[in-house]
């Protein structure tokens, strides 16, 4: 199974280095960084690590994902998703990846341990809304965390549109309304080690990002509505 690493990054070059070199030999044919705009340099730093660097200037999280993905040729299986902030581990890329290898599911989410450095508004807004898309379309879906897999197939079928906070739920309820296959897997979650988090760092943040959850679900199921 050929698998690519997309990591969108801003302002991250304290860490990005570390984490692309984490990431466990054999997991991915390759490591795309997407540079979101960084002034400190981050994307030379994913470069010396052995990333390839795609530069997005156009900010938002969902534009930074599929400049990514643009960026890779079709032959790819497989794309998965990791945070350039160093919340995430990269060696939990291994189980992420085992579902779709074994072909048990089309898409993976790694559903978080959250607590300890994790706030408790952002907590609340994740998990309301990640209940919210479990009722509304039959998923047993607890997270809606980055890090993620998805055949390649799949995503280019989603016709994503949404380019800011909305992307994770945008995949996720399209996904579901196509009858995909979703599965979720235990992951390790951490305080971010770089970077300035623009949704969980305060509880305007956090409502903000959650609404922007919220629209995205709604906006992706009419979309798909027959």
């Amino acid at each position: 199974m050929r698998a690519t690493l997309v990591i969108p990054a801003l302002d991250e070059a304290a860490v990005i280095g570390e984490l692309v070199r984490r990431v466990p030999r054999g997991a991915v044919t390759e490591i795309v960084v997407v540079d979101n705009g960084s002034t400190d340099g981050t994307g030379a730093v994913a470069a010396r690590s052995g990333a390839r660097v795609v530069m997005e200037p156009r900010r938002g999280y969902g534009s930074a994902c599929w400049a990514g993905v643009s960026a890779l040729a079709r032959d790819t299986d497989v794309l998965a998703f990791l945070d350039g902030d160093g919340s995430q581990r990269p060696e939990d890329l291994p189980d992420v990846l085992a579902p779709l290898a074994r072909g048990d599911a089309d898409l993976v989410l790694g559903a978080r341990r959250l607590s300890g450095g994790h706030p408790a508004h952002a907590l609340l807004g994740t998990r309301l809304v990640a209940r919210y898309v479990a009722w509304r379309f039959g998923v047993r879906v607890t997270d809606l965390g980055p890090l993620r897999a998805i055949r390649a197939d799949l995503l280019h079928r989603l016709q994503m549109r949404d380019r800011a906070f909305g992307w994770p739920v945008e995949m996720v309820v399209k996904v579901a309304a196509l009858g995909g296959r979703i599965v979720e897997v235990p992951v390790s979650h951490a305080p971010r080690l770089a970077g300035r988090s623009k949704v969980s760092g305060t509880l305007v943040g956090s409502v903000r990002a959650g609404y922007g959850f919220l629209k995205a679900a709604l906006r992706a199921a009419a979309e798909l509505r027959p």
